[in-house]
């Protein structure tokens, strides 16, 4: 852990590593060979009280901010990339529901997230939309003190699992006016939802990331975040943000645990002809320090943007964005100089470090991609507008 979290946060950093340690590592082999979303982790951390992260200490959280969510998730993906991951999204979709919840929001939700009661989740990428999940098609229309919700989300972690859903919409008659975009609650037994076939993917395989098709949903209109019309505002200030640096400590996790085993590998493995460790051979020597480096000084670039971000520095954006993109690369580089160090004890069998080689993959894709935020990156540094 960062050696300059204190107080309230490395209380809670160390409470989520416990639950990781006697949890999470104990369910990670299984959730990921039977592509299984990790209830029992889940419910772990609802009971050490980690759910309520982002909610405000009035309403029975933690009231803490980007910083704290980096350091969960890193402790949390140390174990169980898959659980990291759905407990990120529950984080910001929980944000989301905080920037300007309602005093029914809050009653109705807020203080069950609290209590370890509600799950939430994401749904904002579409099939038709790809790596821009801030341009709905799926569409809604008012109807009585309702909205009625149509169309189809794609890789929607939890999927089936949560409790409710942070969804993005357009208006019917104005799909290309981002001054339509809007944000609703769905809650997960809500008629209409229809969760497509079981998520099996390469990894990252107990995440439960499912499409899902709104058949006519109808949802309360107190089921709006913010006004009409405000998801781009909620998407650039609140979910982009909360959202890179929740991945930013899952793949952080990943790559850290992994060059952990490897090094434990190198002490331990001894050959018999010689009588040495594998530590004992020069070559690996730069392996390890290159990685070693490539993750500490990731971590710091991290660290500092959610410290910004929490801040409210005008340049919290540009370096969360650097943070996205540099994480993606660092998980990937040093998951693969993991397994090398590792030979033929990593790639015999699926071992802890071939699992967190796959889990990494997702870091460049998963949306908004790599590719992405080095654009918005660049775009940003040079003064132009994101989109």
């Amino acid at each position: 852990m960062d050696m300059a979290v204190a107080g309230d946060l490395s209380h809670l950093g160390s409470t989520a590593r416990r639950v990781g340690v006697e949890v999470l590592a104990a369910n990670a082999a299984r959730v990921d060979a039977d592509a299984q979303w990790p209830a029992e982790n889940m419910r772990a951390l609802a009971k050490a009280g980690l759910l309520g992260l982002h909610v405000p200490e009035r309403l029975g959280g933690h009231g803490q901010g980007m910083l704290a969510l980096a350091v969960i998730c890193e402790e949390l993906a140390r174990h169980c990339g898959s659980t990291a991951m759905c407990y990120g999204m529950h984080c910001v979709a929980t944000q989301a529901l905080v920037a300007k919840a309602t005093p029914e929001h809050e009653s109705r939700y807020l203080q069950p997230i609290a209590r370890g009661e509600h799950i939430m989740s994401l749904a904002l990428s579409e099939p038709g939309t790809g790596s821009h999940f801030y341009l709905p098609r799926s569409h809604f229309r008012a109807d009585e003190g309702e909205f009625v919700l149509s169309g189809v989300k794609s890789f929607v972690t939890s999927g089936g699992y949560a409790d409710s859903y942070v969804v993005s919409l357009t208006s019917l008659d104005a799909k290309d006016d981002p001054g339509s975009f809007t944000l609703v609650l769905v809650e997960g037994r809500s008629e209409g939802l229809r969760w497509g076939e079981a998520w099996h993917g390469y990894g990252m395989r107990g995440n439960s990331s499912r499409t899902v098709h709104l058949e006519h949903v109808r949802v309360p209109a107190m089921n709006l975040l913010g006004a009409r019309g405000d998801q781009i505002w909620y998407t650039f200030e609140i979910l982009l943000p909360h959202f890179l640096i929740a991945m930013a400590g899952v793949y952080l996790g990943l790559a850290a645990a992994s060059l952990e085993l490897a090094i434990e590998h190198l002490k331990t493995r001894e050959h018999q002809h010689t009588g040495e460790t594998l530590s004992a051979q020069p070559v690996l020597w730069h392996d390890v320090a290159n990685a070693w480096t490539e993750v500490e000084a990731t971590r710091r670039l991290a660290h500092h943007a959610a410290r910004l971000a929490d801040a409210g520095n005008a340049g919290a954006t540009q370096a969360l964005l650097a943070a996205k993109g540099k994480v993606a690369n660092t998980c990937n580089q040093v998951t693969d100089t993991a397994m090398a160090l590792l030979g033929g004890r990593g790639y015999g069998e699926n071992s802890a470090v071939a699992r967190m080689h796959r889990d990494a993959r997702a870091a460049q894709v998963m949306s908004p991609t790599t590719h992405l935020v080095e654009a918005w990156l660049g775009r940003s540094l040079l003064g132009l507008p994101l989109l």
